[in-house]
Protein backbone atom coordinates (compact mmCIF):
# COMPACT_ATOMS: atom_id res chain seq x y z
CA UNK A 1 0.00 0.00 0.00
CA UNK A 2 1.08 3.49 -0.59
CA UNK A 3 3.33 5.00 2.50
CA UNK A 4 0.57 8.19 2.84
CA UNK A 5 -2.13 5.06 3.29
CA UNK A 6 -0.71 3.83 6.17
CA UNK A 7 -1.97 4.52 9.67
CA UNK A 8 -0.49 7.63 11.12
CA UNK A 9 1.34 5.84 14.65
CA UNK A 10 3.07 2.77 11.98
CA UNK A 11 4.24 5.52 9.94
CA UNK A 12 5.40 7.72 12.75
CA UNK A 13 6.53 4.46 14.83
CA UNK A 14 8.46 3.44 11.65
CA UNK A 15 10.17 6.25 10.88
CA UNK A 16 10.93 7.77 14.43
CA UNK A 17 14.70 8.20 15.26
CA UNK A 18 14.27 8.55 18.61
CA UNK A 19 16.40 6.59 20.67
CA UNK A 20 14.43 3.37 22.18
CA UNK A 21 15.49 0.69 24.71
CA UNK A 22 16.73 -2.69 22.89
CA UNK A 23 14.70 -6.14 23.31
CA UNK A 24 14.70 -9.57 22.06
CA UNK A 25 11.48 -11.50 22.52
CA UNK A 26 10.79 -15.18 21.86
CA UNK A 27 7.76 -16.75 22.22
CA UNK A 28 4.57 -18.02 19.47
CA UNK A 29 2.66 -16.21 17.02
CA UNK A 30 -0.87 -15.51 18.03
CA UNK A 31 -2.13 -13.60 15.35
CA UNK A 32 -0.94 -11.72 12.26
CA UNK A 33 -2.71 -9.22 11.12
CA UNK A 34 -0.77 -8.79 7.65
CA UNK A 35 -0.67 -5.03 5.53
CA UNK A 36 1.28 -5.89 2.66
CA UNK A 37 4.44 -4.55 3.61
CA UNK A 38 4.11 -4.34 7.36
CA UNK A 39 2.45 -6.69 9.70
CA UNK A 40 1.08 -6.64 13.03
CA UNK A 41 2.22 -9.48 14.89
CA UNK A 42 0.92 -10.86 18.74
CA UNK A 43 3.68 -12.71 20.26
CA UNK A 44 3.24 -14.76 23.52
CA UNK A 45 6.25 -16.38 25.22
CA UNK A 46 3.65 -18.05 28.11
CA UNK A 47 4.73 -15.88 30.87
CA UNK A 48 1.42 -13.51 31.09
CA UNK A 49 -1.63 -13.65 29.85
CA UNK A 50 -1.18 -10.47 27.90
CA UNK A 51 1.05 -10.99 24.48
CA UNK A 52 3.51 -8.45 23.03
CA UNK A 53 2.76 -6.78 19.87
CA UNK A 54 5.36 -6.44 17.33
CA UNK A 55 5.21 -4.05 14.55
CA UNK A 56 7.55 -5.48 11.35
CA UNK A 57 7.76 -3.27 8.34
CA UNK A 58 9.79 -5.21 5.13
CA UNK A 59 12.63 -4.72 5.67
CA UNK A 60 12.73 -6.23 8.85
CA UNK A 61 10.72 -9.37 7.59
CA UNK A 62 12.71 -12.08 4.65
CA UNK A 63 10.44 -13.11 2.40
CA UNK A 64 10.43 -16.66 3.36
CA UNK A 65 9.62 -15.27 7.03
CA UNK A 66 6.59 -13.22 6.43
CA UNK A 67 4.81 -16.57 4.05
CA UNK A 68 5.81 -19.06 7.28
CA UNK A 69 4.51 -16.00 9.55
CA UNK A 70 1.80 -18.08 10.95
CA UNK A 71 -0.53 -18.61 13.95
CA UNK A 72 1.41 -21.05 16.29
CA UNK A 73 5.07 -21.07 14.67
CA UNK A 74 7.85 -20.00 17.50
CA UNK A 75 9.77 -16.79 16.36
CA UNK A 76 12.43 -14.58 17.76
CA UNK A 77 12.04 -10.86 17.42
CA UNK A 78 14.84 -7.96 18.28
CA UNK A 79 13.91 -4.53 18.00
CA UNK A 80 12.95 -1.47 20.03
CA UNK A 81 10.51 -1.40 22.74
CA UNK A 82 8.00 1.55 22.33
CA UNK A 83 5.13 3.51 23.96
CA UNK A 84 1.98 1.67 22.24
CA UNK A 85 -1.17 4.49 21.79
CA UNK A 86 -3.46 1.24 20.81
CA UNK A 87 -5.80 0.37 23.35
CA UNK A 88 -5.67 -2.27 25.49
CA UNK A 89 -1.74 -2.23 25.45
CA UNK A 90 1.10 0.06 27.22
CA UNK A 91 4.14 -1.48 24.82
CA UNK A 92 4.66 -2.54 21.43
CA UNK A 93 7.94 -3.60 19.40
CA UNK A 94 9.37 -2.22 16.24
CA UNK A 95 11.12 -5.13 14.89
CA UNK A 96 15.05 -5.00 13.42
CA UNK A 97 14.71 -8.30 12.94
CA UNK A 98 12.44 -11.50 12.82
CA UNK A 99 13.55 -14.62 12.32
CA UNK A 100 11.24 -17.82 12.31
CA UNK A 101 12.45 -19.96 14.84
CA UNK A 102 10.33 -23.14 14.38
CA UNK A 103 7.54 -23.25 11.30
CA UNK A 104 4.03 -24.18 12.30
CA UNK A 105 1.74 -25.49 9.14
CA UNK A 106 -1.50 -23.74 8.78
CA UNK A 107 -3.35 -27.21 10.04
CA UNK A 108 -2.25 -26.19 13.77
CA UNK A 109 -5.47 -27.40 15.56
CA UNK A 110 -5.34 -24.48 17.83
CA UNK A 111 -6.26 -21.61 15.87
CA UNK A 112 -7.45 -18.51 16.74
CA UNK A 113 -11.25 -19.60 18.14
CA UNK A 114 -13.05 -20.34 21.17
CA UNK A 115 -12.51 -24.54 21.47
CA UNK A 116 -14.37 -26.20 23.44
CA UNK A 117 -12.72 -28.02 27.11
CA UNK A 118 -13.75 -31.33 25.54
CA UNK A 119 -11.79 -30.64 22.49
CA UNK A 120 -9.11 -29.36 24.59
CA UNK A 121 -8.40 -32.69 26.44
CA UNK A 122 -7.70 -34.23 23.59
CA UNK A 123 -5.11 -31.29 22.92
CA UNK A 124 -3.04 -31.83 26.60
CA UNK A 125 0.21 -31.13 25.18
CA UNK A 126 -0.82 -27.73 23.41
CA UNK A 127 -3.67 -26.73 25.27
CA UNK A 128 -1.37 -24.44 27.21
CA UNK A 129 -0.58 -22.05 24.89
CA UNK A 130 -4.68 -21.08 24.69
CA UNK A 131 -5.47 -18.12 27.06
CA UNK A 132 -7.54 -20.03 29.67
CA UNK A 133 -5.18 -22.98 30.30
CA UNK A 134 -1.70 -20.79 30.13
CA UNK A 135 -3.82 -19.11 32.90
CA UNK A 136 -4.82 -22.28 34.66
CA UNK A 137 -1.03 -23.53 34.50
CA UNK A 138 0.98 -20.16 35.71
CA UNK A 139 -2.37 -20.22 38.29
CA UNK A 140 -1.00 -23.86 39.57
CA UNK A 141 2.30 -22.95 39.67
CA UNK A 142 1.96 -20.12 42.07
CA UNK A 143 -0.38 -22.07 44.33
CA UNK A 144 2.22 -24.78 45.43
CA UNK A 145 5.26 -21.95 45.50
CA UNK A 146 2.51 -20.01 47.99
CA UNK A 147 1.75 -23.36 49.86
CA UNK A 148 5.60 -24.20 50.42
CA UNK A 149 6.16 -20.07 51.70
CA UNK A 150 3.09 -20.52 53.47
CA UNK A 151 4.37 -23.76 55.71
CA UNK A 152 7.64 -22.96 55.39
CA UNK A 153 7.07 -19.39 57.04
CA UNK A 154 5.47 -21.48 59.90
CA UNK A 155 8.45 -23.54 60.71
CA UNK A 156 7.16 -27.07 58.49
CA UNK A 157 9.53 -29.03 57.59
CA UNK A 158 9.36 -30.12 53.77
CA UNK A 159 9.74 -34.17 53.80
CA UNK A 160 9.97 -36.35 50.17
CA UNK A 161 7.90 -39.56 50.93
CA UNK A 162 7.94 -42.62 49.09
CA UNK A 163 5.83 -42.91 45.74
CA UNK A 164 5.95 -46.51 46.02
CA UNK A 165 4.56 -48.23 49.34
CA UNK A 166 3.78 -51.84 50.68
CA UNK A 167 1.68 -50.11 52.66
CA UNK A 168 -2.46 -49.17 51.99
CA UNK A 169 -3.03 -45.98 53.85
CA UNK A 170 -6.48 -45.49 53.76
CA UNK A 171 -7.78 -49.25 53.69
CA UNK A 172 -10.08 -48.77 51.08
CA UNK A 173 -7.61 -51.41 48.78
CA UNK A 174 -7.62 -49.31 45.27
CA UNK A 175 -4.14 -49.58 44.77
CA UNK A 176 -1.87 -49.87 41.28
CA UNK A 177 0.36 -52.51 41.72
CA UNK A 178 3.81 -52.15 40.83
CA UNK A 179 5.80 -54.88 39.19
CA UNK A 180 8.61 -55.27 37.17
CA UNK A 181 8.04 -55.45 32.99
CA UNK A 182 10.73 -58.04 32.57
CA UNK A 183 13.14 -60.09 34.23
CA UNK A 184 13.83 -60.45 38.06
CA UNK A 185 11.47 -61.76 40.31
CA UNK A 186 7.69 -61.36 40.08
CA UNK A 187 7.71 -58.89 43.24
CA UNK A 188 10.88 -57.05 42.62
CA UNK A 189 11.16 -55.45 46.24
CA UNK A 190 10.53 -59.20 47.50
CA UNK A 191 6.59 -57.93 48.51
CA UNK A 192 3.40 -56.29 47.02
CA UNK A 193 4.20 -53.08 46.31
CA UNK A 194 2.03 -50.10 45.49
CA UNK A 195 1.80 -46.85 44.17
CA UNK A 196 0.82 -44.55 47.25
CA UNK A 197 -2.39 -43.54 47.94
CA UNK A 198 -0.93 -40.62 50.13
CA UNK A 199 2.11 -39.76 52.02
CA UNK A 200 0.49 -39.78 55.10
CA UNK A 201 1.74 -42.46 57.39
CA UNK A 202 5.12 -42.09 56.27
CA UNK A 203 5.27 -38.00 57.25
CA UNK A 204 3.81 -39.13 60.60
CA UNK A 205 7.21 -40.67 61.42
CA UNK A 206 8.90 -37.57 60.65
CA UNK A 207 6.40 -35.66 62.91
CA UNK A 208 7.17 -37.34 65.51
CA UNK A 209 11.02 -36.42 64.96
CA UNK A 210 11.36 -33.25 63.59
CA UNK A 211 8.22 -31.55 64.73
CA UNK A 212 6.01 -29.79 62.19
CA UNK A 213 6.31 -31.40 58.62
CA UNK A 214 4.50 -31.80 55.39
CA UNK A 215 5.06 -33.60 51.96
CA UNK A 216 3.80 -32.55 48.70
CA UNK A 217 3.51 -34.89 45.40
CA UNK A 218 1.20 -37.38 43.62
CA UNK A 219 -0.82 -39.82 44.62
CA UNK A 220 -2.29 -42.27 43.02
CA UNK A 221 -5.83 -44.33 43.19
CA UNK A 222 -7.51 -47.39 41.11
CA UNK A 223 -10.29 -46.28 41.69
CA UNK A 224 -13.21 -47.02 38.59
CA UNK A 225 -14.47 -43.38 39.15
CA UNK A 226 -15.54 -41.12 35.79
CA UNK A 227 -17.04 -38.18 38.02
CA UNK A 228 -15.86 -34.83 37.53
CA UNK A 229 -13.76 -34.48 40.89
CA UNK A 230 -11.62 -37.92 40.66
CA UNK A 231 -8.44 -38.89 38.88
CA UNK A 232 -6.33 -41.34 39.11
CA UNK A 233 -3.13 -39.48 40.10
CA UNK A 234 -3.73 -36.25 41.88
CA UNK A 235 -1.71 -34.15 44.02
CA UNK A 236 -1.84 -33.38 47.65
CA UNK A 237 -0.62 -31.25 50.27
CA UNK A 238 -0.18 -33.00 53.70
CA UNK A 239 1.02 -30.98 56.83
CA UNK A 240 1.33 -32.97 60.41
CA UNK A 241 1.37 -31.07 63.52
CA UNK A 242 3.45 -32.57 66.19
CA UNK A 243 1.79 -32.29 69.85
CA UNK A 244 -1.34 -31.08 67.74
CA UNK A 245 -5.09 -31.73 68.30
CA UNK A 246 -8.17 -31.51 66.53
CA UNK A 247 -8.74 -27.81 66.69
CA UNK A 248 -5.36 -26.68 66.10
CA UNK A 249 -5.45 -28.93 62.67
CA UNK A 250 -9.38 -27.28 61.64
CA UNK A 251 -6.96 -23.95 62.39
CA UNK A 252 -4.45 -24.64 59.92
CA UNK A 253 -6.36 -25.81 57.19
CA UNK A 254 -8.89 -23.00 57.24
CA UNK A 255 -5.63 -20.36 57.40
CA UNK A 256 -4.32 -22.40 54.41
CA UNK A 257 -7.05 -22.14 52.46
CA UNK A 258 -7.75 -18.68 53.02
CA UNK A 259 -4.38 -17.54 52.65
CA UNK A 260 -4.23 -18.63 48.95
CA UNK A 261 -7.30 -17.89 48.13
CA UNK A 262 -6.25 -14.06 49.24
CA UNK A 263 -2.91 -14.67 46.80
CA UNK A 264 -5.06 -15.64 44.02
CA UNK A 265 -7.02 -12.48 44.25
CA UNK A 266 -4.05 -10.09 45.02
CA UNK A 267 -1.20 -11.56 43.02
CA UNK A 268 -2.86 -13.68 39.76
CA UNK A 269 -5.72 -10.88 39.07
CA UNK A 270 -4.66 -11.13 35.34
CA UNK A 271 -4.84 -14.46 35.60
CA UNK A 272 -7.84 -15.11 37.62
CA UNK A 273 -9.74 -12.54 35.36
CA UNK A 274 -10.21 -14.97 32.49
CA UNK A 275 -11.96 -17.69 34.89
CA UNK A 276 -14.24 -14.17 36.70
CA UNK A 277 -15.34 -13.56 33.00
CA UNK A 278 -15.46 -16.86 31.37
CA UNK A 279 -15.93 -19.38 33.44
CA UNK A 280 -17.39 -17.86 36.46
CA UNK A 281 -19.31 -14.99 37.04
CA UNK A 282 -19.55 -15.39 41.05
CA UNK A 283 -16.24 -16.35 41.18
CA UNK A 284 -14.36 -13.54 42.43
CA UNK A 285 -17.55 -13.18 45.19
CA UNK A 286 -16.91 -16.70 46.25
CA UNK A 287 -13.12 -16.11 46.78
CA UNK A 288 -13.88 -13.13 49.07
CA UNK A 289 -16.00 -15.07 50.76
CA UNK A 290 -13.56 -17.80 51.40
CA UNK A 291 -10.37 -15.26 52.10
CA UNK A 292 -12.48 -12.89 54.35
CA UNK A 293 -14.82 -15.26 56.65
CA UNK A 294 -14.35 -17.65 59.31
CA UNK A 295 -15.16 -20.83 58.39
CA UNK A 296 -18.58 -22.53 60.01
CA UNK A 297 -18.00 -25.54 62.21
CA UNK A 298 -20.30 -28.27 62.38
CA UNK A 299 -20.53 -32.03 63.84
CA UNK A 300 -20.87 -34.55 61.56
CA UNK A 301 -24.06 -35.49 63.67
CA UNK A 302 -25.26 -31.72 63.68
CA UNK A 303 -24.48 -31.72 59.97
CA UNK A 304 -26.50 -34.80 59.16
CA UNK A 305 -29.33 -33.24 61.80
CA UNK A 306 -29.70 -30.18 59.01
CA UNK A 307 -29.71 -32.09 56.22
CA UNK A 308 -32.47 -33.98 57.54
CA UNK A 309 -34.52 -31.29 58.24
CA UNK A 310 -33.75 -29.49 55.08
CA UNK A 311 -36.33 -31.03 53.50
CA UNK A 312 -33.75 -31.27 50.04
CA UNK A 313 -34.31 -33.90 47.67
CA UNK A 314 -31.19 -35.74 47.90
CA UNK A 315 -30.04 -39.09 45.50
CA UNK A 316 -28.23 -40.54 48.26
CA UNK A 317 -29.98 -41.07 51.43
CA UNK A 318 -29.13 -38.99 54.42
CA UNK A 319 -28.56 -41.11 57.66
CA UNK A 320 -26.49 -41.33 60.84
CA UNK A 321 -23.30 -43.89 59.90
CA UNK A 322 -23.24 -42.91 56.31
CA UNK A 323 -20.45 -41.31 54.55
CA UNK A 324 -21.97 -37.91 53.42
CA UNK A 325 -21.88 -37.57 49.68
CA UNK A 326 -20.89 -34.75 47.34
CA UNK A 327 -24.55 -33.43 46.74
CA UNK A 328 -24.61 -33.68 50.80
CA UNK A 329 -20.98 -31.68 51.19
CA UNK A 330 -22.40 -28.82 48.61
CA UNK A 331 -25.22 -28.22 49.63
CA UNK A 332 -24.30 -27.59 53.46
CA UNK A 333 -21.11 -25.09 51.68
CA UNK A 334 -23.45 -23.60 49.41
CA UNK A 335 -27.23 -23.48 50.24
CA UNK A 336 -27.43 -23.39 54.10
CA UNK A 337 -23.78 -21.83 55.38
CA UNK A 338 -22.78 -20.23 52.09
CA UNK A 339 -19.32 -20.14 52.64
CA UNK A 340 -16.66 -23.02 53.45
CA UNK A 341 -17.87 -25.21 56.35
CA UNK A 342 -15.52 -28.02 58.15
CA UNK A 343 -17.30 -30.98 59.54
CA UNK A 344 -15.99 -32.71 62.42
CA UNK A 345 -16.23 -35.81 64.85
CA UNK A 346 -17.14 -38.62 62.12
CA UNK A 347 -18.37 -42.27 63.01
CA UNK A 348 -15.62 -44.13 63.82
CA UNK A 349 -16.48 -46.93 60.81
CA UNK A 350 -16.17 -44.97 57.57
CA UNK A 351 -12.57 -43.39 58.98
CA UNK A 352 -9.24 -45.23 58.46
CA UNK A 353 -7.92 -46.73 61.51
CA UNK A 354 -5.31 -44.16 62.29
CA UNK A 355 -7.64 -41.42 63.51
CA UNK A 356 -8.18 -40.86 67.03
CA UNK A 357 -10.81 -42.84 68.93
CA UNK A 358 -13.13 -40.06 70.86
CA UNK A 359 -14.07 -40.94 74.20
CA UNK A 360 -17.67 -41.29 73.14
CA UNK A 361 -16.29 -44.85 71.01
CA UNK A 362 -18.43 -44.30 68.11
CA UNK A 363 -16.80 -41.37 66.41
CA UNK A 364 -13.03 -40.12 65.74
CA UNK A 365 -11.80 -37.04 65.76
CA UNK A 366 -11.66 -36.36 62.09
CA UNK A 367 -12.22 -33.38 59.83
CA UNK A 368 -13.33 -32.52 56.50
CA UNK A 369 -13.31 -28.73 54.75
CA UNK A 370 -16.39 -28.17 52.34
CA UNK A 371 -16.33 -25.55 49.91
CA UNK A 372 -18.46 -23.78 47.51
CA UNK A 373 -18.88 -26.09 43.93
CA UNK A 374 -16.26 -28.40 44.89
CA UNK A 375 -17.48 -30.24 48.41
CA UNK A 376 -14.71 -31.76 50.46
CA UNK A 377 -11.29 -30.19 49.43
CA UNK A 378 -9.52 -30.89 52.75
CA UNK A 379 -10.07 -34.09 54.88
CA UNK A 380 -7.77 -34.31 58.06
CA UNK A 381 -7.72 -35.52 61.55
CA UNK A 382 -6.08 -35.80 64.52
CA UNK A 383 -4.01 -39.03 65.01
CA UNK A 384 -4.59 -41.95 67.29
CA UNK A 385 -1.33 -41.72 69.30
CA UNK A 386 -2.44 -44.25 72.10
CA UNK A 387 -0.61 -47.65 71.23
CA UNK A 388 -2.96 -49.67 73.24
CA UNK A 389 -6.14 -48.06 71.40
CA UNK A 390 -4.29 -48.42 67.88
CA UNK A 391 -3.88 -52.10 67.87
CA UNK A 392 -7.60 -52.45 69.16
CA UNK A 393 -8.50 -50.70 66.36
CA UNK A 394 -6.04 -52.34 63.30
CA UNK A 395 -7.41 -55.75 65.47
CA UNK A 396 -11.27 -55.25 64.84
CA UNK A 397 -10.40 -54.26 61.20
CA UNK A 398 -8.71 -57.17 60.35
CA UNK A 399 -5.45 -55.50 59.61
CA UNK A 400 -1.65 -57.43 59.61
CA UNK A 401 -0.13 -55.84 62.35
CA UNK A 402 3.41 -56.88 60.96
CA UNK A 403 2.74 -54.92 57.76
CA UNK A 404 2.52 -51.66 60.25
CA UNK A 405 4.99 -52.72 62.63
CA UNK A 406 7.29 -49.63 61.69
CA UNK A 407 4.12 -47.31 62.00
CA UNK A 408 3.31 -49.15 65.52
CA UNK A 409 7.23 -48.45 66.44
CA UNK A 410 6.64 -44.73 66.87
CA UNK A 411 3.35 -45.26 69.27
CA UNK A 412 5.83 -47.68 71.30
CA UNK A 413 8.86 -45.31 71.63
CA UNK A 414 7.83 -41.41 72.31
CA UNK A 415 4.66 -41.41 71.33
CA UNK A 416 2.84 -37.93 71.67
CA UNK A 417 -0.32 -36.29 69.84
CA UNK A 418 -0.24 -35.36 66.49
CA UNK A 419 -2.84 -34.11 63.67
CA UNK A 420 -2.71 -33.63 60.12
CA UNK A 421 -4.70 -33.04 56.63
CA UNK A 422 -4.49 -33.94 53.21
CA UNK A 423 -5.49 -31.00 51.25
CA UNK A 424 -6.45 -31.91 47.41
CA UNK A 425 -4.53 -29.77 45.01
CA UNK A 426 -6.56 -30.14 42.05
CA UNK A 427 -9.56 -29.86 44.06
CA UNK A 428 -8.37 -26.59 45.16
CA UNK A 429 -7.46 -25.03 41.64
CA UNK A 430 -11.27 -25.88 41.00
CA UNK A 431 -12.16 -23.76 43.66
CA UNK A 432 -9.56 -21.27 42.66
CA UNK A 433 -10.47 -20.58 38.77
CA UNK A 434 -14.35 -22.23 38.84
CA UNK A 435 -13.21 -25.15 36.96
CA UNK A 436 -15.66 -27.87 36.98
CA UNK A 437 -13.56 -31.06 36.03
CA UNK A 438 -10.59 -31.99 37.62
CA UNK A 439 -9.63 -33.52 34.20
CA UNK A 440 -8.93 -29.38 33.29
CA UNK A 441 -6.92 -28.48 35.99
CA UNK A 442 -4.45 -31.46 35.83
CA UNK A 443 -1.44 -30.83 32.94
CA UNK A 444 -1.89 -34.46 31.74
CA UNK A 445 -5.22 -36.25 33.13
CA UNK A 446 -5.47 -39.82 34.39
CA UNK A 447 -8.63 -41.58 34.52
CA UNK A 448 -9.76 -44.88 33.93
CA UNK A 449 -9.71 -45.62 29.90
CA UNK A 450 -7.56 -43.02 29.03
CA UNK A 451 -3.77 -42.72 29.70
CA UNK A 452 -3.20 -40.64 26.15
CA UNK A 453 0.14 -38.82 26.80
Amino acid sequence: MPDQEKPARVKNLLASTAPIPRVMVRGWVRTVRDHKDFAFVEVNDGSCLRSLQVVADAPSLAYETAAALLTGAAVEVTGGLVESPGAGQDWEVRADAVRLVGACPETYPLQKKRHSDEFLRTQAHLRPRTNKYGALFRIRSAMAMAIHQFLGDRGFQWVHTPILTPSDCEGAGELFQVRPRSGGAEEFFGRPTYLTVSGQLAVEMFCLSLGNVYTFGPAFRAEDSHTARHAAEFWMVEPEIAFGDLAEDMDLAEALVQHLARAALTDLAEDLSVFTRFVDKTLESTLKTVAGEPFARVSYTDAVDILKKSKAKFEYPVEWGRDLQTEHERFLAETHFQKPVIVHDYPKSIKPFYMRVNDDQKTVAAMDVLVPRVGEIIGGSQREERLDVLLARMDSLGMNQEDYAWYVDSRRYGSAPHAGFGLGFERLLMLLTGVTNIRDVIPYPRTPGGIEY
